[in-house]
């Protein structure tokens, strides 16, 4: 697993949100990104992240700030958590791992004594010329939000 490095640029990816729209990286230019990957859809920690991310929306727009949220998740589950939880912000498919391979973030856990490959709750945010000046390792899922806005403002 080898993540970005601060001072990386954003990498030219693509992918497919939860209407099926095609997102590119090239289309948040001039823009701070957060992009935010997590490792399950209605999961209780993963949920109240994308919440956070959604009650603060408004101020990180205000900010000039967008969101992006990934996970292996399939559309048609990123559709049903979108519209449930009504996130304002899109969500990318990476059924088959690319962009988790990508920025780093899949490889081997542990939990409950058990070993298995899976995604690291990690979030990369980069500048508005697409360079990364941070990376939240473990992430606060109850209070990302602030964590984001805390990194850009200072």
């Amino acid at each position: 697993m080898n993540k970005l490095s601060i001072g990386s640029k954003l990498p030219a990816f693509s992918g497919i949100d939860q209407n099926g729209a095609e997102l590119h990286a090239s289309s948040f230019t001039g823009k701070r990104l957060v992009i935010y990957f997590y490792p399950k859809d209605n999961t209780p920690g993963c949920t109240a992240q994308a919440c956070s991310l959604r009650d603060d929306y408004a101020l990180l727009l205000e900010n000039n700030i967008a969101v992006i949220g990934i996970s292996a998740d399939s559309v048609s589950s990123h559709k049903k958590f979108v519209d449930k939880f009504s996130l304002p912000f899109p969500l990318i498919a990476d059924t088959e791992k690319v962009l988790l391979n990508l920025f780093g973030v899949w490889g081997e856990k542990k939990f409950m004594g058990k070993t298995y490959d899976g995604i690291h709750r990690t979030t990369f945010l980069f500048d508005e010329s697409g360079t990364l000046i941070s990376v939240i390792d473990k992430p606060n899922t109850k209070q990302h939000a602030s964590e984001v806005l805390r990194i850009f403002q200072s």
